[in-house]
């Protein structure tokens, strides 16, 4: 990967921002069976190609720098820290590095940046799944899991609406706790040996044969259907199905509703946060089109 500076920020974030990594074939890391196979092997197979600015990382470089200031902690007598475990699949190797393992409570501790949306949402399964999987890798080396903390630093928090509503977050930090079922250690397992699998499959295969990353990977803010009046571009309802818009312009006929129009989801990923957008041609052939007509 090719980290620029096209805006003259400071040279310790172009250094925080450089990763030696290089992707190796038949070994993945977490991270990358938690995001679409189109995207992984993207990435993979263009490693040297992607460029991403410094400026794009501010975030990424945050949570880097909290990482590095506790890492440099002493930890306690029951606690492992910042380990590189891996777990040989046969047909594929996966490994990972978490944050804190206490012996002693069989439990992770995970630290994350988040957006204050996530904590009001209740948007917590990919954490969970992320971290799901360390058990796992822990678990085989003979640490068992059963419970984990993230510990999120909320990179948008308010105090103002914090004072003003009951249910956002009270302060800028926020520690969400997963219990581990057997049965989530089981589908973790499946999912894992899947997902490997499927990356093995399509890694030779052609860029435009790769699976498209399915709609939440993508981000995609969901179809919807607005009841519009003759040549108004604004509309007078917005629902999420055909079916309830068409309901509505039925049951409100003094509304003036006479016609629905489908407003097709965007792919926020694609948009803003993919990488490889300009080696993938559902981004070329579907996504980029509709951004050029938005801005004519």
């Amino acid at each position: 990967m090719k980290i620029t500076n096209k805006h003259g920020l400071p040279e310790a974030f172009v250094r925080l921002a450089e990763n030696e990594y290089v992707p190796q074939p038949g070994i993945y890391r977490v991270t990358e069976l938690l995001k679409g196979t189109r995207e992984t092997i993207l990435n993979r197979r263009y490693h040297d190609q992607v460029e991403v600015d410094v400026a794009d990382m501010v975030w990424l470089l945050f949570g880097t720098a909290v990482h590095s200031m506790l890492e440099s902690q002493q930890e306690a007598e029951q606690e492992i820290k910042e380990s590189r475990l891996s777990v040989d699949f046969g047909h594929a190797k996966l490994t990972g590095q978490f944050d804190l393992y206490n012996a002693a409570e069989k439990k992770i501790t995970d630290y994350k940046t988040a957006s204050v949306w996530k904590i009001i949402y209740g948007d917590y399964a990919d954490w969970k799944k992320q971290l799901l999987i360390y058990a796992h890798l822990l678990g085989d080396a003979g640490f068992p899991v059963y419970q984990a903390d993230v510990i999120a630093f909320l990179k948008n928090h308010s105090k103002t609406e914090a004072r003003r509503k009951a249910d956002y977050p009270q302060l800028p930090v926020k520690k969400v706790n997963f219990q581990f079922s057997a049965q989530d250690h089981r589908e973790t397992v499946v999912f894992i040996d899947y997902k490997l699998k499927e990356l093995e499959h399509f890694s030779d295969k052609p860029d435009a044969a790769l699976p498209l990353c399915t709609p939440e990977e993508r981000f995609n803010s969901g179809d919807k259907f607005a009841a519009m009046k003759g040549n108004n571009k604004r509309a007078l309802r917005v629902l999420d199905s055909e079916e309830e818009a068409r309901q509505w312009v039925a049951d409100n006929p003094g509304k003036g509703g006479d016609w629905v129009e489908h407003r097709p989801g965007v792919d926020r990923k694609c948009l803003d946060y993919c990488n490889v957008r300009e080696f993938c041609n559902h981004y070329k052939e579907e996504v980029e089109p509709c951004l050029s007509q938005a801005s004519s």
